[in-house]
């Protein structure tokens, strides 16, 4: 959150508003948290049935979506990845793990480090549009939005149906009906981390700080695992340089 507030803070006097929405069916006892404790200037919402997924297609976080005075697309969702870190405020990966981090997060971070981000192109291009507005190479026509966009198919919209249902039962109480719903989103809209993620992180893979992030089969029962993937064996086997979508001019 710090990151989004400073783009916020340095792009805002140009006109440039920022607003940033969680995806995160556990509300309260999910990412609301952390957005309190960022205190963020900017809107900050929090969509707990993925509205903006189904609306917006977004598969994967962070992303984003460009829109203008008028309230036009002029860049569908996409992959955002975060401003460049300064090399001054770079650290080596061992000084960022916690001496007590589970063998599971030592993998994970490391297939994390290994996902490619086009940080300093794509910032380079939003700054540009923020400077130039329609007048900007990076700003779509609204053909070529609608080219990029994703269609939905009869299959992805019975899964986001399918995702919604889950949420509602799982926001109801009723977590092991939930399951198979989200079983049923996962099969029917395949690239959609977000959907996942959201599955995978309401499982007690794990106790203490690392339980929400744990994202797989624990230790003690991995048989007990619902789900026919996790984050880690996931990324694994597509390759983590294929986790996210590579930004297009």
């Amino acid at each position: 959150m710090p990151v989004w507030q400073a783009l916020r803070d340095e792009l805002h006097p140009s006109g440039f508003e920022l607003v940033t929405v969680g995806l995160d069916a556990l509300g309260a006892d999910g990412c609301r948290h952390f957005m309190e404790a960022a205190a963020p200037t900017h809107p900050a919402l929090l969509d707990q049935y993925h509205v903006l997924a189904r609306t917006l297609g977004v598969i994967n976080i962070p992303s984003s979506v460009w829109i203008d005075e008028q309230g036009m697309i002029v860049r569908p969702a996409e992959a955002a990845p975060a401003p460049p870190t300064p090399a001054a405020e770079k650290t080596t990966p061992e000084r960022q793990l916690p001496a007590d981090m589970p063998q599971r997060f030592i993998e994970m971070t490391g297939e994390a480090m290994k996902i490619t981000s086009q940080s300093e192109a794509y910032h380079a291009a939003l700054k540009d549009w923020v400077t130039k507005g329609a007048d900007s190479e990076f700003a779509l026509s609204p053909e070529e939005v609608i080219d990029r966009s994703r269609p939905r198919s009869a299959d992805v919209a019975m899964g986001h149906a399918h995702f919604e249902l889950a949420t509602a039962l799982e926001l109801d109480g009723n977590h092991d009906a939930a399951i198979e719903h989200f079983r049923q989103a996962h099969k029917l809209v395949p690239d959609s981390w977000t959907f996942r993620r959201q599955a995978w992180s309401l499982e007690p893979g794990a106790t203490g700080p690392f339980a929400r992030f744990w994202q797989g089969p624990s230790e003690d029962d991995p048989a007990a695992w619902p789900y026919e993937g996790d984050w880690l064996a996931d990324v694994k086997k597509i390759g983590a340089e294929n986790y996210s979508e590579p930004w297009r001019p």
